[in-house]
């Protein structure tokens, strides 16, 4: 539902920093990692975090590069060359990647591209991750804490939610969370019983343990 962007750390790089990455003259999103070289014609193994890989991985579709400094790769971008899922995993052939070698020197890499937002088409449903960040989370009429980060997973997105001193993993789909608007900056949610139900739980056992007025302790 989602894509990334700089704002929200990202999913395997807590507090991300993009240290390695020149500074973007436009907003850019992370729309995967290189996490794996396979076979020998330098095809790499990709762990996406865009919705539409087919439509982002066309051949002929550059990325900017976030490498560590030491690496050749540094300051540099790739080029699709051919996109293709095998055994249902998503596999990228890039431009100047001929061998199992050139791969494997691009491994743990993240691929950025810049948001062309003149281009973009408004999607329903479909929201950038700096766009979630932010928004307060309300319950039926109640405020129950505010969207800190997406994370983006093979199955689903996740809200991570800060509820007080904990984060709450909300499911993002649609019958958990009917209603984004990020005008009037908040997100409705209608969790499953016990998904945010365990802290009112937690606070009534501290009260339930505290002396009341009127009440003894007995032996």
């Amino acid at each position: 539902m989602a894509e990334t962007d700089p704002s929200a750390p990202a999913p395997h790089d807590s507090g991300s920093t993009r240290k390695g990455a020149s500074k973007p003259a436009k907003t850019q999103l992370r729309v995967g990692r290189l996490v794996k070289a396979h076979g020998l014609k330098g095809a790499l193994k990709l762990e996406l975090y865009t919705d539409d890989p087919d439509g982002r991985f066309v051949p002929g579709a550059a990325f900017t590069l976030q490498v560590p400094d030491t690496s050749p790769w540094h300051g540099k971008s790739v080029t699709v060359r051919e996109f293709k899922w095998m055994n249902s995993h998503p596999v990228v052939f890039l431009e100047d990647v001929e061998d199992r070698t050139a791969a494997e020197g691009l491994v743990r890499a993240i691929l950025w591209i810049d948001e062309d937002e003149e281009a973009a088409v408004a999607e329903e449903d479909a929201w950038y991750d700096h766009q979630l960040v932010g928004l307060e989370v309300i319950r039926g009429e109640e405020a129950v804490g505010r969207v800190i980060r997406v994370d983006h997973l093979p199955a689903q997105d996740l809200l991570i939610v800060r509820s007080g001193e904990r984060e709450i993993l909300v499911p993002f789909v649609k019958a958990i969370v009917p209603d984004v608007d990020v005008a009037a900056g908040r997100v409705v949610v209608t969790p499953p019983d016990g998904l945010f139900e365990d802290l009112a739980a937690d606070e009534e056992s501290e009260d339930e343990a505290l002396p009341s007025e009127g009440r003894t302790a007995e032996d």
